[in-house]
């Protein structure tokens, strides 16, 4: 399964290259196309685990002025 992630950024936050360290620590890679980031996941996961892995995402990204999306396949 993979999740893809979308940003927005916001002219008064952190710089993108900031929010891009942040995400990469968590094992995001960046991507080129409909979505900003990609994270692999190793075997099929359940709904608990992606909302898990949604709140790091938002506690990773808090303070920082950028918004999101994800989306698991």
């Amino acid at each position: 399964m993979k999740t893809y992630l979308l940003i927005w950024f916001n002219s008064d936050g952190v710089s993108p290259s900031k929010v891009n360290q942040r995400l990469m620590s968590l094992g995001f890679n960046p991507m080129q196309g409909s979505y900003d980031y990609v994270y692999n996941w190793d075997n099929n996961v359940d709904m608990d685990e992606i909302l898990r892995f949604g709140d790091k995402v938002q506690l990773s990204l808090q303070g920082s002025g950028a918004m999101f999306k994800i989306e698991t396949i």
